[in-house]
């Protein structure tokens, strides 16, 4: 583990893209400031952890048996509609009715 010294108002950079600023200290409680790309998910350790197990939770129970999987793969596959009126099959997006005469 690296343990630095940091004043109010210094900063440790992680990588070239996060910053971890120390922005006010009262005593002994810290405030920090992180600035991270938004693809990058900062949390507080206790809410990490929290967020983990609800997510495992969650996965495990929403997995679905074989025999539900099973039972998806034998359903027939709908036939596409004809259309009753064959001029209608001649018009379409992007395609005229014929002209009246």
């Amino acid at each position: 583990m690296l343990v630095l010294t940091r004043r109010a108002g210094e900063s440790v950079m992680i990588g070239s893209d996060v910053t971890v600023r120390v922005l006010e200290i009262r005593g002994d409680v810290v405030r920090v400031g992180v600035d991270a790309p938004r693809d990058v998910q900062v949390h507080r350790e206790e809410v990490f952890h929290a967020v983990r197990a609800a997510n495992l939770e969650a996965a495990s129970a929403a997995a679905p048996s074989p025999s539900v999987l099973a039972g998806l793969r034998r359903r027939p596959v709908p036939a596409p509609s004809q259309p009753s009126d064959p001029a209608a099959a001649e018009t379409g997006p992007g395609v005229s009715p014929p002209a009246a005469r």
